[in-house]
């Protein structure tokens, strides 16, 4: 990965006009599309196979008046509804609102007989208004219509009343972006010049994330053409791509800016910062991806959908990080070199700033009690998300100025609060004899269970196989008194088809909503899970330790339950509600859970990776636990201090003026990175390692060779930087080893050790030793095929392990003894530049082993041939190539001189 991202950055500097071109033509063309193909957002939320939403599903076939979307019209008057005058301008309106295409059926307040509702006190009423569609087929015109008539009815009601409009219809509110949001902006450009010290490279992060944003935003919205996609799904998308376009950026950057005042050229720097810290990001973004995508555990659409368009965002942010931000680097050239103050500074301290010197030494000195303090702190803050509730918004989330949420209050001022979100129980019919009469029967039941405020309607369709019941709860939509009567009408299922033959369903807006939530909560669980391990196997796998990937993963779970905790306390308990501007405080929105626990996975593996990696780094070069834990802190700790303030920034903008359903969203990310980069990783995580010291880095030896590698900082890359030389300038041998060493893990004896040779390309080599299994080990190394625990090599002038995967293309591995020459026909056929054969010896009859000489004489490839030296191997090596010898015995002395001599 280090080594191909190298390249990239190499040709993204030099073909930087290139770059800026494409990238730009990609946000034109997506943008383009997305004017063309836009088909709008839709904030309804349904889950297929919950009850409610089943039981709607049937009602638009089979009683298409009730299942379609509704609106209200409440009129509050100080002299009374029943009026005369009054009643005239109300009965006007109703006419009004009959003559609109899209009416279905328009209920009068004093239709009382068929649900036309008015309050105990007669002071108000409310027009029901069913409309014929689904809320996203119903026309602006329509709403502008109901507008309009409820505004014309005002004007002509006496002083001091009121007319408003609302209802489902008018709940789903699309937000925009205000100036606020800009804000976040201002601080990440803030936070940027102070971190890279000169505006040129302040704006480079910047320029990336608004790239990135812009050309995921625009895809979002051709993705609308595709399918129904929630207004919360772009803004979630514009939060992260903001946030991680600009920190991945700022890593790649502050990383070049390190590879310049070491000295190295202008692209050379660029190209070592897009294979180190680029591979960091990569690994940073998948993770971020990988928890986006795995919200389609849940099963939910528009969950899914949302995670999918929330992790293209973060994709195209990695993308355009490590192509982009290195052209960007080949137009600033050497401007972003230190000069001789920076580089003077960096000699009086090598270990960073006093700041993050004196406070990693002030969080090891007594780790026990960091450790201590930090879990009773944040254990504290976790608290009060065991009270957490929710539930999907309605009218009474919107801002108080909004008709809908003024409509939304005058109902639960003077009705009870359930007429805002009323229950519908369906029933299958078809057997009665007596529709209207067990209507009348189940009306009767529902109305003496406790929490029911009302049943206004109960009802046979016009043909009698379905009917309904209107339930008005006692309780708030989002009580849960209300989702307690929910149940309680689905427990009766069984009474009522034992009493009546029916089956009874309970849906509506309400009860779509309850369903959601539960759906939601249950998914929890498994989501958690799933995310929990994955961080367990990506962090063993990246940081080759057992203790390491338990400690992130435990902080990780410190952070969450943090992060829900100050949620719950602000908008559902109301504290500093009115810092936040939180016009409305109750249950939390139900995907705002799982949304968060995804989110914050990633960003917490991004803390986690270029934080650990500096310390692991260092240890792996001193084997010094605690100085490591120093240096490798400090080092890195200046960055991913920026990294997340900026990321702070820009989620927190988004809770002042934000929309109702990003809102809390949007807290708790701040809230996590904060307490995640902050008490967690810059000061948990040191107080730990100190803990640990040498066992924070033990790992099994079979499971470390069980795991693949990820390079997240480039160790391979060094590696292979270090060998470019090697064995000798201007080299090119097939093959050159030196200090090759295995251990057997089971046993702790060695397997090979101090193995070294150089083979020219078109030489044949014998590999010899009396122990097959030694031969094969050192055979399988060279080939690319097994990691070796020390020492150099090279093949085809790439370096192992590093370029492992590149060695397996080119070469060849053949066990002979296996298969004779058959194998060895089957391997040519790939023109291999190196063939490596086994256990040579092993081929017993003289004619196969003439077909296999016969096969390779001729041949271009480099032969490495395996024997145990009981049989001649010249006999199968080509016939007119050069042939020498390495004997791994331990008494064997020529190795390193057969070495000195190929590399002088």
């Amino acid at each position: 990965m280090s080594s191909f991202l190298y390249s990239l950055g190499r040709r993204a500097f030099a073909a930087r006009k290139t770059v800026l071109v494409l990238w730009l033509l990609v946000l034109a063309v997506a943008g383009g599309a997305a004017g063309l193909l836009n088909k709008g957002l839709d904030n309804t939320v349904t889950i297929p196979g919950t009850e409610a939403q089943q039981a709607l599903d049937r009602l638009s076939v089979t009683f298409p008046q009730t299942s379609g979307a509704s609106a209200q019209i409440v009129v509050v008057t100080p002299g009374g509804v029943r009026e005369p005058e009054v009643r005239r301008e109300v009965e006007r309106a109703v006419d009004e609102l009959k003559s609109m295409p899209q009416a279905s059926q328009i209920v009068s307040p004093y239709q009382e007989n068929i649900g036309g509702t008015i309050s105990r006190d007669g002071q108000a009423g409310i027009v029901a208004i069913q409309l014929d569609g689904a809320t996203t087929a119903i026309d602006q015109s329509t709403k502008d219509r109901i507008a309009d008539i409820a505004h014309r009815l005002q004007e002509r009601l006496p002083d001091g009343s009121r007319a408003s409009y609302g209802g489902p219809l008018f709940a789903q509110n699309f937000p925009g972006l205000s100036v606020v949001e800009a804000l976040g902006l201002v601080i990440a450009v803030v936070v940027l010049m102070i971190t890279l010290g000169s505006f040129l490279a302040a704006g480079m992060p910047l320029v990336n994330a608004l790239l990135g944003v812009g050309a995921s935003m625009a895809l979002i919205f051709v993705a609308t053409a595709l399918g129904p996609i929630t207004a919360t799904t772009p803004l979630l998308a514009l939060m992260l791509g903001l946030a991680v376009g600009i920190d991945y950026a700022l890593f790649i950057v502050s990383r070049h800016q390190q590879e310049l005042a070491d000295g190295a050229t202008a692209r050379e720097a660029a190209a070592r910062a897009v294979a180190t810290a680029g591979s960091a990001v990569i690994f940073a973004g998948l993770t971020v991806m990988i928890a986006l995508v795995g919200l389609g555990v849940a099963g939910i659409p528009f969950l899914t959908t949302m995670g999918v368009a929330a992790a293209v965002a973060v994709a195209i942010a990695v993308l355009v990080s490590i192509t982009l931000v290195p052209a960007l680097l080949g137009f600033a050239g050497e401007r972003l070199r230190p000069r001789g103050r920076a580089k003077r500074s960096r000699a009086r301290s090598p270990l960073g700033t006093r700041f993050f010197s004196g406070w990693v030494r002030a969080v090891t000195r007594a780790p026990v009690v960091t450790v201590l303090a930090v879990v009773a702190v944040l254990g504290l803050a976790a608290v009060p998300a065991a009270g957490l509730r929710l539930a999907l918004p309605d009218a009474g989330s919107l801002p108080e100025q909004d008709p809908a949420r003024a409509t939304y209050d005058l109902i639960s001022e003077h009705f009870p609060q359930g007429f805002n979100g009323p229950l519908i129980v369906t029933a299958n019919i078809v057997t009665s004899t007596d529709p209207l009469g067990l209507m009348n029967d189940l009306k009767g039941e529902i109305e003496r269970l406790p929490g029911v405020a009302d049943v206004p309607l109960a009802t046979p369709n016009p043909t009698a196989d379905t009917g309904i019941v209107q339930v008005i709860p006692e309780g708030a939509p989002d009580s849960q008194q209300t989702k307690q009567l929910v149940d309680e009408i689905r427990s009766l299922r069984g009474h009522f088809h034992d009493t009546y033959g029916i089956d009874i369903s309970v849906t509506g807006f309400t009860a779509v909503g309850i369903d959601v939530s539960d759906k939601l909560g249950s998914a929890l669980l498994p989501f958690g899970v799933v995310v929990v391990g994955l961080s367990l196997v990506l962090l063993t796998m990246v940081f080759r330790s057992v203790a390491v990937p338990i400690k992130a993963t435990l902080g990780y779970l410190l952070s969450i339950g943090a992060s829900l905790g100050v949620v719950t306390l602000v908008f559902q308990d109301g504290w500093l509600a009115g810092l936040f501007n939180v016009d409305h405080t109750g249950p939390i929105i139900s995907f705002m859970p799982i949304v968060l626990m995804g989110v914050l996975f990633g960003l917490a593996m991004d803390y986690e990776v270029f934080l650990v990696s500096r310390m692991r780094e260092e240890y792996v070069h001193t084997r010094d636990a605690r100085g490591a834990v120093t240096r490798g802190f400090v080092s890195s700790a200046r960055v991913v201090t920026a990294a997340a303030v900026i990321m702070f920034a820009v989620f927190v903008a988004f809770v002042p003026e934000g929309d109702a359903n990003i809102k809390p969203i949007a807290l708790g990310l701040a809230v996590g990175v904060f307490v995640d980069a902050f008490i967690v990783r810059m000061t948990l995580v040191p107080a730990v390692l100190a803990l640990l010291g040498d066992r924070a880095w033990w790992m099994p030896r079979r499971l470390d060779r069980a795991l693949p590698s990820f390079d997240v900082e480039g160790e391979n890359l060094r590696d292979e930087l270090e060998l470019a030389n090697w064995p000798r300038p201007g080299g090119d041998e097939a093959i050159a080893c030196e200090g090759l060493r295995l251990t057997d893990p089971s046993s702790g004896l060695p397997v090979y050790h101090d193995v070294g040779f150089a083979v020219p390309r078109g030489a044949a080599h014998v590999v010899r030793d009396a122990d097959e299994s030694a031969v094969t080990a050192v055979l399988l190394t060279l080939s690319g095929r097994l990691k070796p625990d020390g020492g150099k090599a090279k093949v085809l002038g790439r370096a192992l392990p590093a370029r492992a995967a590149a060695v397996r293309s080119r070469v060849a591995y053949v066990d002979v003894g296996d298969g004779g020459a058959e194998p060895v026909r089957r391997a040519l056929r790939e023109d291999p530049a190196v063939l490596v054969l086994d256990r040579t010896d092993r081929v017993s009859d003289p004619a196969e082993r003439r077909r296999i000489r016969e096969l390779l004489t001729g041949t271009r490839a480099t032969v490495l041939a395996g024997t145990t030296g009981l049989a001649e191997v010249r006999d199968v090596l080509p016939a007119t190539a050069p042939v020498t010898t390495c004997d791994l015995r331990a008494d064997a002395t020529a190795q390193p001189r057969s070495l000195s001599g190929a590399i002088h």
